[in-house]
């Protein structure tokens, strides 16, 4: 008896492997369909993966555990493929990978599509992101951005509440503008952003980015 073939939930698309094109938007949504053709067509888009439209249908059918025990082995394929022809690594190591998530539909109303940015940050890769880039107020303040967009997109803590820390640091030390904020100014907005998911969630910010 032939063995069930594997439902795909995720189509990889750059570093020499595409699968899709644009005709398949349905399964795809419209960023995943055409980042599959520009691929393609050998333009130079950055790698990735896309996780289809029916692993969204999924998740609000069976809920996000039993839908993440289905994908884990493909994401984890996916993920491994991008540390492979990146040369980084994923929430670890000197050269921690991190990815941009952009949500997309078959059909997209521009402005309601939500983004989180640097996944993989965490205050190990936070260190070697400052050991690499010599820039240690740019690697906090991205890790406070990223923060903020996890804990409103993924965790439904308002982002107006982010807001309000961040004010109270500036009004402290005085800072009209958030580039005025130091290094050491986003280190303390960084540990009120996680005091503030923990409140509101009553669980601490993950460190795992695979979480």
């Amino acid at each position: 008896m032939a063995a069930k073939k594997t439902k795909k939930y995720v189509y990889p698309f750059g570093a020499g492997k595409t699968e899709g094109k644009t005709e398949m938007k349905q399964l795809l949504g419209g960023k995943g369909a055409n980042l599959a053709e520009m691929s393609g067509l050998g333009l130079p888009v950055p790698p990735g993966f896309t996780i289809t439209t029916e692993a969204c249908a999924q998740y609000y059918e069976i809920g996000p555990k039993a839908l993440f025990s289905r994908i884990k082995n493909q994401i984890d394929s996916a993920l491994a493929r991008l540390e492979q022809s990146s040369g980084k690594t994923f929430g670890k190591g000197p050269k921690p990978l991190l990815l941009s998530v952009r949500s997309g539909a078959a059909v997209s109303m521009p402005g309601m599509m939500d983004s989180v940015l640097n996944l993989g940050l965490n205050p190990g890769t936070v260190k070697a992101m400052i050991a690499l880039t010599g820039n240690e107020r740019f690697v906090l303040d991205s890790y406070r951005r990223f923060i903020q967009m996890f804990g409103d997109v993924v965790l439904d803590v308002d982002h107006h509440d982010f807001e309000v820390e961040l004010e109270a640091v500036k009004k402290r030390c005085r800072a009209k503008l958030d580039t005025d904020l130091s290094a050491e100014h986003l280190a303390e907005v960084v540990k009120r952003y996680k005091a503030l998911v923990r409140k509101k969630t009553g669980r601490a910010f993950p460190d795992d980015p695979r979480a």
